[in-house]
């Protein structure tokens, strides 16, 4: 099948290659002549396992091509996926400019029969939006308007595109549903479902799903907090409630709250389609409100030890992406903490596999960047962990006790277990558990203090 997919961000990029993977001729449409260039190299402009071996054979096949012209891009095209950003505005709404903006150029170019695709997230309405916004300039009978959400998971975005869960598809003709049905069959042999339904519900499909995600994370974040104050160890309640097949294993596991390009921005898109209908969503506002308060809590924890006043203390930083094995920084986390700890007078050195570029063109100099993970606790007064890479499971200890001023871990993801740090001596913060070797907290608050001795087997 012939495809076209306007915009070549995480979602479109994604879309293209593996919608070539499977046999289809793709031309991947964007205005940014540098990442277009980049792409016809063979380049990704972003960090996603696997992408780049499928962009790469996809290329040399020229099942995949690129370009800056929409009018060249589309002309052949069956399907055309709208793959365009939907910021959230000042009001939390998502802002359809670019998305209408490009349905008003295609209703000047489309000749033919052809279906649009809304594959951004966007708001319940949308795609009666675009078919009216096409209709002024174009007879209705050349083009359909379909809802496609997406549900990709970054870091494993494209196994979850070549085998979905489930495809849901919003649409009213049977002539796009044909075609969107052939279109997905390939990812589908092993019997998971394509959902048609119509366009409205499909949108709210995709809010609804990224919103009850944010919902567990957020309780499980409060139940965290709670088994602070209670003694209890959160671990062991997230086993518990998570063996429940009501409720089940995924999302339960408690942080520093959710970040990246998905659940801060749809989760205020809900609310705010909510309150347009003049609807209190309750449970949604406090979501939010969870997730902001859930990014200080590393923060307190280190105020809490070192003093509200961090100048002349210098923090180590694993982790700036909102989760491993993306590059993807939106809303993570990390900038929260960096940000906290520069205003109370704190020096920031941080490490990350594959975000440290993307936090330079923010931070530029104002942060230290480090060459490897030992070289940012060289020095350190404490090590805060903020995302859980693989590669920060099983560090070497020891060299990192004798490369921080303080044996100190505040772990903002759970890594570690409680009885590992208890051996190795760590005066040992993380969510919902206990502290370890709490007793070294007086000793530690010390200001001439550099070094504390007091370190169990690491001696």
């Amino acid at each position: 099948m012939q495809l076209a997919i306007i915009g070549t961000g995480y979602v479109g990029l994604v879309t293209g290659t593996c919608f070539a993977e499977t046999g289809n001729d793709v031309m991947c449409i964007d205005i940014n002549e540098d990442k277009i260039r980049q792409l016809k190299d063979g380049k990704s402009p972003i960090y996603e396992p696997g992408l780049d071996i499928l962009l790469e054979r996809n290329i040399k096949e020229r099942r995949l091509q690129f370009t800056t012209s929409l009018q060249d891009g589309i002309r052949d095209a069956q399907v055309i996926f709208l793959a365009l950003p939907t910021p959230p505005g000042k009001d939390g709404a998502a802002d359809l400019q670019y998305v209408l903006d490009v349905a008003a150029q295609l209703s000047t170019l489309i000749t033919s029969y052809k279906v649009i695709v809304n594959k951004s997230t966007v708001p319940v309405g949308t795609a009666e939006k675009v078919a009216a916004v096409m209709a002024q300039k174009l007879d209705r009978s050349l083009f359909d308007v379909v809802s496609n959400p997406e549900f990709l998971r970054e870091g494993v975005a494209v196994e979850d595109f070549l085998k979905p869960d489930r495809v849901v598809i919003g649409t009213s003709s049977e002539k796009a549903k044909k075609l969107m049905d052939e279109l997905y069959q390939p990812f589908v042999r092993q019997g998971n479902p394509i959902y048609f339904m119509d366009e409205r519900s499909s949108e709210m499909t995709k809010y609804a799903a990224n919103a009850y995600l944010a919902m567990r994370i957020s309780f499980m974040n409060e139940m965290a907090n709670l088994c602070e104050k209670a003694g209890a160890n959160v671990d062991w309640v997230r086993v518990g409630i998570g063996s429940d097949s009501r409720i089940g294993k995924r999302f339960l596991f408690p942080g520093v709250g959710y970040g990246g390009s998905c659940f801060p921005k749809d989760v205020q898109a809900l609310a705010q389609t909510a309150r347009e209908m003049d609807y209190d969503f309750r449970i949604v506002n406090t979501v939010m409100g969870v997730n902001e308060h859930q990014k200080t809590r590393l923060g307190k924890k280190i105020k809490e030890l070192f003093g509200s006043d961090l100048s002349g203390k210098i923090f180590a930083l694993w982790g700036l992406a909102f989760k491993p094995e993306t590059d993807d920084i939106r809303e993570a986390p990390a900038l929260y903490l960096i940000e906290e700890l520069l205003e109370a007078g704190a020096q920031v050195k941080v490490f990350d596999p594959e975000a440290m570029e993307n936090v330079k063109r923010i931070y530029g100099d104002k942060i230290l960047f480090a060459t490897d993970q030992y070289d940012a606790v060289s020095g350190a007064d404490a090590l805060t962990i903020v995302t859980e890479w693989s590669e920060f499971r099983n560090p070497d200890f020891k060299r990192i006790n004798e490369l921080l001023k303080n044996p100190v871990i505040f772990d903002g993801r759970n890594v570690y277990t409680l009885e590992k740090m208890e051996d190795l001596g760590f005066y040992y913060e993380s969510i919902g558990r206990k502290v370890v070797h709490q007793q070294l907290k007086d000793k530690i608050a010390l200001p001439e203090t550099t070094i504390i001795r007091e370190r169990g087997t690491l001696d």
